[in-house]
């Protein structure tokens, strides 16, 4: 893991003057410039000034509600062929692929800007959800630390936050989230998708192993904080086995998940390319399958994610697990309950508005809920948990959160950004670990 101490940062920059330092920036004078170092091979750093932290996001679930997110980083080292985001980086004419992976927009100012805008009086202090589309604790945070930063000027404006990521990184900031959550509500999500170690690192070769991110969820929990598991994407024929969910569901539970979140895999516009080189190069015999799923949806098939659920539902009944409440417009953990729920016959979009006004917001009402292992130890058997996992809509790592056990659902575009339909197929050129030109489509 990169720190202050082993990265050779200065010296590296490249002159900002050129033509060709950060497409769709170049004449922004907002960069500051341009680096590269050894410990991060094939990829360049950004440095940008930002006018603004704090980004205002409609809910996907049409109710007319709204969130706040904040994305100290634009692009991601993490490298998940199947990440969402990657469309979001042709709008700085990189492509979604490499480029994604391998130049990265640091804001570096953001920690100071965000105070100034929690400082405003119209602030009124809505939850702010971080994670929900570039990784905020990839490895480039080891030597920018601007978490710390935003970590505190939240807390200390007293607005409650969540931050959903991959990286293990955020062990270092537990002491300043410990601290932060004893004056607002503060919710953490490790996503952890895949449970096999030669798929992980194939599918996400930029991020931590498995097994450290889920120390990272016992440390947390530990910490005396609730920690989520987001078991997401699920990969249709891939990770759906009754083994590999019940291993990962189990693991999940073992190091001390408060609940779990899942949904199957969805292609949008611009990342399709992506996981179809993927599928071409180690599992071509999945292609056709794939194409019959995908050719002219995002999202998996109703049948397909009723199939799931109904397959997920008793593995997490066995674990004791149930199913997280998710923000309907961050896409992040929602803050309206910490427990999940036992809610039969409740149509989601209001179950969702209801919670929100109901949310606790003060001291009192997050005492009250159990943060240590004897309420883990506590849980319900078996089939209390399997009655409870009802939980509300939301989008979160691009994957929609079921609204029920019966069926997952399906959202609208991302309110963050919204890709161009037709650039999968104008742009098949590129890599996301490895070449896709020329690429027939589903």
């Amino acid at each position: 893991m990169c720190s202050n101490g082993v990265v050779r940062w200065s010296g590296q920059a490249i002159g900002a003057e050129r033509g060709d330092a950060l497409p769709g920036l170049e004449s922004n004078s907002g960069l500051v410039r341009s680096v590269t170092t050894p410990e991060f091979a094939g990829v360049t750093f950004h440095e940008v000034l930002a006018k603004s932290a704090l980004n205002r996001v409609p809910a996907a679930d049409g109710s007319g509600t709204y969130g706040w997110t904040i994305n100290p980083y634009r692009g991601c080292s993490h490298a998940c062929v199947y990440c969402f985001a990657r469309p979001t980086h042709t709008y700085l004419e990189f492509d979604g692929g490499a480029d994604f992976d391998q130049q990265i927009v640091v804001k570096t100012n953001v920690a100071d800007v965000l105070r100034r805008e929690l400082r405003k009086p119209s602030w009124d202090r809505h939850p702010v959800a971080l994670g929900t589309n570039t990784d905020p604790y990839q490895r480039a945070e080891g030597r920018y630390r601007l978490m710390p930063g935003v970590i505190r000027a939240l807390a200390e404006s007293g607005t409650p936050f969540s931050i959903l990521t991959k990286g293990t990184l955020l062990r270092r900031d537990l002491p300043l989230l410990v601290e932060a959550a004893r004056t607002v509500p503060v919710d953490l999500a490790m996503s952890i998708a895949v449970y096999d170690d030669e798929l992980q690192q194939q599918v996400e070769p930029g991020t931590p192993t498995t097994a450290a991110r889920l120390a990272t969820v016992r440390a947390i929990r530990d910490a005396g904080l609730q920690c989520s598991v987001f078991l997401m994407p699920v990969l249709p024929f891939i990770t759906d086995t009754r083994a590999h969910l019940d291993e990962a569901i189990g693991r999940a539970a073992d190091a001390g998940a408060s609940s779990v979140m899942y949904s199957a895999l969805h292609l949008r516009p611009g990342v399709k390319p992506w996981w179809t080189a993927w599928l071409q190069r180690t599992r071509p015999d999945l292609v056709a399958r794939y194409r019959s799923m995908y050719l002219d949806n995002t999202y998996a098939p109703a049948d397909y994610r009723r199939w799931l659920a109904d397959r997920v539902r008793p593995i997490l009944a066995a674990h004791g697990l149930g199913l997280g409440r998710v923000d309907p417009a961050t896409g992040s953990m929602g803050f309206s309950d910490r427990q999940a729920h036992l809610v039969p016959d409740v149509d989601p979009v209001q179950q969702s508005a209801t919670a929100r006004t109901a949310r606790p917001t003060d001291v009192t009402a997050r005492a009250a809920r159990p943060t240590d292992a004897t309420a883990r130890a506590a849980r319900p058997t078996a089939p209390a948990a399997a009655a409870r996992a009802v939980v509300g809509p939301g989008i979160s790592n691009g994957y929609r959160v079921p609204v029920s056990l019966d069926e997952q659902s399906r959202p609208t575009a991302s309110p963050l950004k919204r890709a161009d339909p037709d650039w999968d197929r104008r742009n098949a050129g590129g890599t996301a670990g490895g070449d896709a030109s020329g690429l027939t489509l589903f």
